[in-house]
């Protein structure tokens, strides 16, 4: 048993009330069981009870067993002289204040019904997967909708914090904020955080002067990644070196290159050339490109923006020297998704936010009309029959699976709650 099930239990009284009793035989009426924190300092503040008669306001604090309160020190913290009840499962020892008066207790295992102690079990005894594996589909799908969106909030929330610190590191410039976040997102996985060091170190103030010169953008990335460190006789390869060299002197840049990309295990539409050639391009293309992102109220406005592809060159490359067949070699409509989920959602909340907008139901019909993503977290929940129409859901059970399931946290979950209470 977790503390989390008293918890709930305290929360919605799900235990008999008709004739509760203190451990010292004192009759008990709760008039109120308190806000719930989820913080810091005692479980619920602002609890009424009654004890024989006589009403007290303070706070709860519960713990599965009564020296809990000694293991966690309670008894040097000021911030429990407030309590009125300590709710526990199991009373072993009495427990005091600081001014060394008793506190009052309730043993909730002598008011439980076995009934709620089974299906507490039931839900938390081992799964293949997932604690309510067998159970979640049965969910009503107004509380699990309901539930979708708040788990989606929540994500977005985490996601807004990385964009803030990034906004510091920057000096509060929207604009680079936007170029990193691009840059880390069109790595990928495999080389998302060399691309993001890289946009750190050149700079979007440089990017800004010279963004009307595609190859100028190209060089940088390059020869920050490290491609340009060898002898060609490719006439662009030298071309994007003589460049690169030349704005290192011109902004006295460091030349040291630290961020090594990857091409193992990448398909060729992936590979850095290609990606850093997109990314310039988009840079280059579109001069008020955190506008027209902030402003897109449509994904087609969104896929519009990012409708491009790669100079000339990279058109029949993918790597220096190698001649491939021609291809225009634009972003696809996924991965143009996978920006719009990790870089456009995120960076319009956090802008938001710090203008006290509220664009919440934007966001939401934006990820509707996008396509749910494909990985092995939605495929195991449809196993179980939750089946994601869009990226909206597909995000949502990702906060699910990572906050909640992983961490066993069922009694802080809409459907670990449902189901008690069924």
């Amino acid at each position: 048993m977790k503390e989390d099930f008293l918890h709930y239990i305290w929360k919605y009284k799900k235990f008999d009330l008709s004739d509760l009793k203190t451990v010292k035989n004192e009759k008990l009426h709760i008039l109120n069981a308190g806000q719930y924190t989820q913080l810091q300092g005692p479980d619920f503040f602002n609890a009424q009870i009654e004890i024989d008669g006589q009403k007290w306001a303070g706070n709860v604090e519960i713990h599965l067993k009564s020296s809990d309160w000694y293991i966690h020190h309670h008894q040097n913290d000021t911030n429990y002289d407030s309590i009125i009840l300590h709710v526990v499962w199991e009373h072993d020892v009495d427990v005091y204040r600081l001014n060394n008066m008793a506190v009052p207790v309730l043993e909730l295992k002598n008011y439980v019904s076995l009934h709620t102690l089974e299906s507490y079990q039931r839900l938390v005894a081992k799964k293949s997967w997932i604690y309510c594996e067998t159970q979640i589909a049965e969910i009503p799908d107004f509380i699990f909708k309901n539930w979708q969106e708040r788990l989606f909030f929540e994500r977005l929330e985490r996601k807004a914090t990385t964009v803030e610190t990034l906004l510091h590191h920057v000096e509060q410039d929207w604009e680079s904020v936007l170029f990193c976040m691009l840059a880390k997102n069109f790595g990928l996985n495999t080389n998302g955080e060399s691309f993001l060091e890289i946009a750190k170190k050149i700079s979007f103030q440089i990017i800004r002067k010279e963004r009307n010169e595609v190859e100028n953008i190209e060089a940088l990335f390059f020869g920050f990644a490290g491609l340009l460190n060898c002898e060609r006789e490719d006439n662009y390869f030298k071309d994007l070196k003589f460049r690169f060299y030349y704005l290192i002197n011109k902004y006295q840049l460091d030349a040291t290159i630290t961020e090594n990309v990857t091409f193992f295990k990448h398909r060729p539409d992936n590979f850095p050339t290609i990606r850093f050639s997109q990314l310039a391009n988009l840079i280059h293309d579109q001069n008020n490109l955190f506008s027209a992102v902030i402003e897109a109220k449509s994904v087609n406005e969104i896929y519009d923006v990012f409708n491009i592809g790669v100079s000339n060159y990279w058109k029949t490359h993918f790597q220096f020297d190698n001649i491939s067949p021609e291809k225009d070699k634009k972003l696809s409509k996924s991965f143009i998704d996978l920006l719009i989920i990790n870089t456009i959602i995120p960076l319009k909340f956090a802008f938001a936010k710090s203008k006290s907008m509220e664009i919440s139901q934007d966001l939401i019909e934006i990820l509707n009309k996008v396509k749910p993503e494909n990985n092995g977290i939605i495929n195991k929940f449809k196993s179980f029959h939750i089946h994601a129409q869009d990226a909206f859901e597909t995000q949502s059970l990702l906060q699910l699976k990572n906050e909640y399931c992983n961490k066993a946290k069922c009694m802080d979950c809409a459907v670990g709650v449902e189901l008690l209470k069924n």
